[in-house]
């Protein structure tokens, strides 16, 4: 599957309820909050942004992310899913990359943030391949890892 059709689209009417539908595998669960809560969690605090992932003209993830500092001075990602019948294929990867130039954008941007569980290895993977570091921050049960932003 080529990853040159993935897109990011600010989550709207027509594209929400296919966030919802969306779900990672098994051993995934655990570690995620189904997108319905993060969608909700959006209309609530309304800094947050979240999108819709495509690839072609097919939802295939949910990602959301502060559009104000936080805590380390930095913007934080609070969510990026893939559907589990589309994982594998680079899109996660390649809209991660597209999340990162929509944030690097932000105002006075210097430092992206995301946390997740240590035992989720296909996070780890995933940032770690595009330049996350790991500095040893903790919040509860999640490690921090941090991409610094270059203009």
């Amino acid at each position: 599957m080529s990853t040159e059709n993935v897109r990011i689209v600010e989550l709207n009417s027509e594209n929400w309820y296919d966030c919802c539908k969306l779900e990672v595998s098994i051993e995934q669960k655990e570690f995620l909050e189904p997108n319905a809560i993060s969608i909700a969690q959006s209309k609530f605090e309304p800094t947050l942004r979240p999108y819709a992932i495509y690839s072609g003209e097919k939802v295939v993830g949910f990602l959301m992310y502060n559009s104000v500092e936080e805590e380390l001075d930095a913007y934080w990602v609070y969510r990026i899913m893939v559907d589990k019948e589309f994982q594998g294929k680079g899109i996660g990867k390649a809209a991660t990359k597209l999340m990162i130039s929509e944030m690097a954008k932000l105002p006075n941007a210097k430092k992206i943030v995301v946390g997740y569980h240590p035992e989720n290895l296909g996070a780890h993977n995933l940032y770690l391949s595009l330049g996350f570091i790991d500095h040893g921050d903790r919040f509860g049960k999640e490690m921090e890892v941090i991409k610094n932003i270059t203009k």
